[in-house]
């Protein structure tokens, strides 16, 4: 832990004397910033909706433009992509500007990759998207890297990891919104066509096939306008607000080579860094994946599939605020290492479990991830002081394994059978291995934080 005084995410004196909390403030959001606080919060819907409507499109240009597991699964390498690429920029613009400089700069980076899908899609061409979706989340990678220390300095250290929390509970209420327009505003428009039948077409009738991708293309790329047009009046309300500053944030020096040196030898926030990089992971892969397990183990239709993505999310949602307030009663590291090994045991679930049985374990996970990112985010850095503005920037960047293991899990999934001896097991319910074994590291962080962190804690 260093020792850097007026810890970002701390105290009273980190906001200016209008927005002091009232005497006796233990508020988890005290009221002379409520305006400012549910401002902010809107941006945690708004991301959620952009990832949870983006998780079924892997599905949906497997089928449209007749590519692989892996290949189809590039979208999540992009779109996480732009986390990763942007969030050491986005924390030395904000470091030089301020919190709101950067939430105007994600806004605008997030229109322009949804206003890209038009030009996309009258291309036809994949890797236009994918140009698309890593615009929208270097915007994405400025609005977390801004919004979550902001949260954590809105108030009392003692309740901030609660404040982050529960801001957080939003961010799936955006999700619900994005699932539900992927379902009914694009899977259950796109052309029914399967991919067998698809692939005849584009060898006997191309211009058939042709128009029938077009058409799909086009379902796609109108939802997503509308969501640039919606980012674009959000970029407008807050560019007029007032929002107010944090202690530091007039302090423009850029000290990277301190920083970075005190940030590597603090090992509570290294350690958190890699345990949210496997959690987001493990997020992408079990959410992502949840149509073609239901398709490929169950033979459901893509819609029907994600009709259980979505009850995913509302189980994440209610799990969200539940854990939210059982971190009145138990220690953060502790409640994070027992979800942990509960999430474990749901995807192994998954793995062994035929049938319906499979996808409710798969469904369940859900229960057990919801606390995890602002929990992992807030220990790691708690006690950074102005540090943390560059250390928000590596636990954004850790969403990079968001990018890299979704590929990996389709990779996998393009295998054969792999027969164990005892058991065959198809190449879908194989590829969970992965996110079970990224509990497996988040469990050991929890554990470290209880016993061996807890005094930085």
């Amino acid at each position: 832990m260093t020792d850097q005084s007026d810890a970002l995410s701390g105290t009273n004196a980190a906001l200016p004397a209008a927005a002091q909390p009232a005497r006796g403030a233990g508020a988890v959001i005290p009221r002379e910033i409520l305006w400012s606080f549910v401002l902010v919060t809107t941006l945690f819907a708004l991301w959620g909706f952009a990832n949870d409507i983006t998780n079924p499109m892997v599905a949906a240009f497997k089928n449209i433009l007749l590519i692989s597991n892996f290949e189809s699964s590039l979208v999540q390498f992009a779109f996480y992509g732009g986390y990763c690429v942007m969030a050491i920029p986005a924390a030395l613009f904000i470091k030089r500007f301020s919190y709101k400089s950067g939430i105007l700069v994600g806004l605008s980076l997030y229109a322009g990759g949804c206003l890209l899908f038009i030009p996309s899609g009258w291309m036809m061409a994949f890797w236009a998207f994918l140009i698309a979706y890593f615009v929208m989340t270097c915007g994405l990678s400025f609005l977390e890297t801004s919004a979550n220390p902001y949260m954590l300095a809105m108030g009392p250290e003692d309740t901030a990891t609660r404040r982050l929390n529960f801001a957080q509970s939003f961010n799936p209420m955006g999700s619900l919104l994005g699932m539900w327009t992927a379902k009914s505003l694009i899977l259950a428009r796109l052309d029914p066509t399967d991919e067998a039948t698809r692939r005849v077409l584009q060898e006997t009738t191309p211009e058939k096939f042709v128009a029938m991708s077009q058409h799909d293309l086009d379902v796609i790329i109108g939802p997503y306008f509308v969501l640039g047009l919606v980012v674009l009046t959000a970029l407008i309300v807050f560019a007029v607000a007032r929002l107010p500053r944090i202690k530091g944030e007039d302090e423009t020096r850029i000290d990277l080579g301190p920083t970075l040196k005190r940030l590597s030898t603090n090992r509570k926030y290294l350690e958190g860094v890699v345990a949210q990089a496997f959690y987001v992971g493990a997020q992408i892969m079990c959410w992502t994946f949840i149509i073609q397990y239901a398709e490929n183990e169950l033979g459901m239709a893509k819609t029907t599939a994600q009709m259980y993505n979505m009850v995913a999310m509302v189980i994440f949602v209610s799990s969200r605020f539940i854990c939210t307030f059982l971190l009145k009663y138990f220690s953060p590291g502790g409640l994070l290492m027992s979800l942990a090994i509960g999430g474990f045991g749901l995807v192994a679930g998954t793995i062994f479990l035929k049938g319906m049985i499979g996808l409710y374990c798969l469904v369940g996970v859900s229960a057990c991830m919801s606390l995890m990112f602002p929990t992992i985010y807030g220990i790691a850095l708690k006690g950074l002081g102005d540090d943390a503005k560059l250390g928000a920037a590596g636990l954004i960047m850790a969403i990079g394994g968001g990018c890299l293991m979704p590929p990996l899990q389709g990779a996998i999934m393009d295998m054969n059978a792999f027969n164990l001896g005892f058991l065959t097991l198809s190449s879908t319910r194989a590829s969970f291995v992965l996110p079970l074994i990224c509990f497996v590291v988040i469990a050991i962080y929890g554990f470290r934080t209880s016993r061996v962190h807890r005094h930085t804690y």
